[in-house]
């Protein structure tokens, strides 16, 4: 079992910055692939990034490539995504989530085995 809590959402102006955090219980987080989702009002959750269980090759969506980086630290049981030139469009809640996942099917909410309660970020115009 992993359980994970997002934090660092909040308010912010277009152009700015953000870091997420999601920390991980238990002790086969390292052996899990991590992904960031994000949710607007009205719309299907979509795939934000995506990183290995050994931090290896990152993957993104097109929409943010460029300005949103993740990462993780298996000793500290987080992974991060690092959100620069924020767009209004970014708004949304913001999930992390863990799995066993092939790289073929990082962008697949399904995929994944376990879920955090989402952080809210608003990025205004």
């Amino acid at each position: 079992q992993v359980q994970l809590v997002e934090s660092g959402g909040g308010l912010v102006q277009a152009g700015g910055s953000l870091r997420l955090s999601c920390a991980a219980s238990g002790r086969t987080f390292s052996t899990y692939g991590m992904g960031w989702f994000r949710q607007a009002p009205g719309k299907e959750r979509e795939f934000v990034a995506a990183i290995g269980w050994s931090g290896g090759t990152p993957y993104y969506s097109d929409s943010v490539k460029g300005r949103f980086t993740i990462s993780r630290d298996n000793a500290k049981n987080t992974v991060y995504l690092q959100m620069n030139s924020l767009k209004p469009e970014d708004t949304a809640v913001y999930y992390c989530a863990a799995g066993s996942v092939l790289p073929s099917l990082v962008v697949t909410p399904r995929q994944y085995d376990y879920w955090g309660q989402g952080t809210q970020v608003t990025v205004s115009s």
